[in-house]
């Protein structure tokens, strides 16, 4: 979701900040961190991704197969509605995951897996445990596919405790302290005057950048460009979408207009990460568009967060801009922050024979002015 709201990581203490850092270090491991919500029992929670057939059975232990509790599979409602669950509103959908393999709940997970298991052999939606949102948050931020397996914790207690007020802060802070930490001119095929400024966020994640071409004036509305990376169109040039064209056009714009900024953010695949990306291209391949592909994984249409720009435009000195974009939810996403947005700039680019059906979702479905 494109959250621009602007609450500081002053609120999130460094022992929580480390304690949701640790648990999304152990997700990733496939290993289960112990959930602690505001309220009711604290659950175990394991990524639904990657499950092995030893990391189920050991979920819930040492109680008996006969007193061990039901492990719920939580999904997002997006991912719900594509399985053909009822949904009540936005929030999490559990199902009763008793019966179920762990190569039954890596497919209802993961739609990109073969032979999905039919829609009308699925067990009966359950209420969803106080912390079933918490959960599925930790694995959006750890880029894993949000679908989690959870049981009631009772005593056990894995290496990481994590709790959900800090999951919820370290969530709604996401990108609002941001250090720089590293600065050189590197000049460019199409813009020799051009310097690259790194912002390392406090959260742990991964540096943004400052494409800096010429010197901006402080004080005067400045062309800037918000990039999200995309590694198969900026670095490979794919021809799936028109990411390279727009990066490398910013460039050229501003290195002809004398200045200008692109910051260069790391929120790949619209803020879902490379692989749920390349497996959004496969849903895509079997007919979905873009924007559904990112649904039937179980993420809303827009992922990104644009704190981080506002943060990087304000240590640059820039409260002004001229906003090189087609997408006019970044124009009020700057706003949102504080950013003065003088002038949308158009940025667009003729399809090439393999995107016309990506930048027709574009313009039908996100309402981009192209």
């Amino acid at each position: 979701m494109m959250d621009a709201g602007a609450t500081g990581l002053g609120n999130l203490g460094g022992r929580e900040l480390a304690e949701v850092e640790r648990a999304l270090a152990e997700l990733r491991a496939g290993r289960p961190v112990r959930l602690e919500p505001d309220v009711g029992p604290a659950l175990l929670v394991l990524p639904a991704e990657g499950l092995e057939p030893a990391a189920l059975a050991a979920l819930g232990a040492p109680e008996t197969p006969a007193t061990r509790p039901a492990p719920l599979l939580m999904v997002t409602a997006t991912r719900a509605r594509f399985l053909g669950l009822p949904t009540a509103d936005s929030g999490p959908v559990a199902i009763d995951a008793r019966g179920l393999g762990a190569a039954e709940i890596a497919v209802l997970a993961d739609p990109t897996r073969p032979q999905q298991r039919p829609v009308d052999a699925l067990p009966a939606a359950v209420a969803p445990p106080p912390g079933g949102t918490a959960a599925l948050e930790l694995l959006k931020a750890a880029r894993l596919l949000p679908a989690a397996l959870v049981v009631p914790a009772g005593e056990a207690r894995p290496a990481i405790v994590v709790g959900e007020a800090a999951v919820r802060r370290f969530r709604d802070s996401a990108g609002s302290e941001l250090t720089r930490v590293a600065e050189s001119a590197v000049p460019l095929l199409d813009a020799e005057d051009t310097r690259i400024v790194a912002f390392r966020p406090a959260d742990g994640g991964r540096e943004h950048l400052a494409i800096v071409v010429g010197r901006p004036e402080p004080g005067q509305p400045a062309l800037v460009r918000l990039h999200s990376e995309c590694f198969t169109g900026d670095l490979l040039r794919s021809l799936r979408c028109d990411c390279g064209d727009q990066l490398r056009g910013a460039i050229e714009t501003m290195s002809r207009e004398g200045a200008g900024v692109l910051l260069y953010l790391a929120q790949e695949g619209r803020g879902i990460g490379l692989v749920n990306k390349l497996r959004a291209y496969a849903l895509q391949d079997r007919g979905a568009d873009t924007l559904d592909a990112n649904e039937q994984l179980g993420f809303d249409a827009d992922e990104r967060v644009y704190r981080p720009a506002a943060e990087m435009l304000r240590q640059l000195g820039l409260t002004k801009v001229r906003l090189l974009t087609n997408n006019p939810l970044k124009v009020e996403a700057l706003v949102h922050c504080g950013v003065e947005v003088v002038e949308r700039v158009p940025h667009a680019f003729p399809s090439n024979g393999h995107n016309e059906a990506y930048l027709d979702t574009k313009a039908r479905r996100f309402g981009h002015l192209l």
